[in-house]
C-alpha cells in the first residue's frame, strides 16, 4: 500500500467535507514530523501515517448512526471503516491490525504504551488545540498532562505557548 493511494480514498470517502480532509492532514504532517524527529523506523512511520490520515473516519457513520461525533463513538465506528478502505488497498495484515487498534485508541490518553500512539495522540492534539479555540490554560494542561515526547512539546509550546 502506497500512502498517497490511502490519502486519496481517505479524501474520496471524506469528498465534500473539507474541513475534515484538512484535519486528516494536518493530523498527518504533525505526525510525520514528530515521528521523524524522535526515531521512528521506516514501518513505524508507514503504520503512524496511515493511522493519522485515517484516525477520524469513522465520524460520517457516528453522524449518520448517532446523530454525533464523540470520541469514544468515532474509535468504534472508525475501525469497521478503516479496514475496509486498507483492505480495499492492499494493506499487510499487521499494519491494519496496527492502525485499527490506534484508532480505536485515539482518545484513550490513559495507558499510552507506545510511540506510535502517544504520537498520534499529540498531532492531533496540535491541531484541535487550534481548531476548538483552547484557552492557553487547557494548553497548559495539555501540554502536562499528555504530551511525553521531545519534539511534540517543542511544536505545542511553540505554536501556542510562547
Amino acid at each position: 500500500m502506497k500512502l498517497h493511494e490511502l490519502i486519496t480514498a481517505a479524501v474520496s470517502y471524506d469528498c465534500g467535507d473539507p474541513k475534515r480532509i484538512q484535519h486528516f492532514m494536518k493530523v498527518y504532517a504533525f505526525a510525520q514530523t514528530i515521528g521523524e524527529s524522535e526515531g521512528l523506523s521506516p514501518r513505524e512511520m508507514e503504520i503512524l501515517g496511515a493511522a493519522a490520515v485515517l484516525h477520524d473516519i469513522g465520524i460520517r457513520e457516528c453522524e449518520r448512526k448517532y446523530g454525533s461525533c464523540e470520541g469514544e463513538l468515532q474509535q468504534v465506528e472508525g475501525v469497521p471503516v478503516a479496514r475496509e478502505i486498507l483492505g480495499g488497498l492492499g494493506a499487510d495484515e499487521e499494519l491494519t491490525e496496527r492502525v485499527c487498534f490506534l484508532i480505536a485508541h485515539h482518545h484513550t490518553y490513559a495507558g499510552i504504551d507506545s510511540d506510535d500512539w502517544q504520537i498520534l495522540v499529540e498531532a492531533d492534539f496540535l491541531v484541535n488545540i487550534f481548531e476548538d479555540n483552547m484557552s492557553a490554560e487547557a494548553v497548559k494542561q495539555v501540554c502536562d498532562r499528555i504530551f511525553r515526547t521531545v519534539s511534540g512539546k517543542m511544536l505545542l509550546k511553540k505554536l501556542y505557548l510562547s
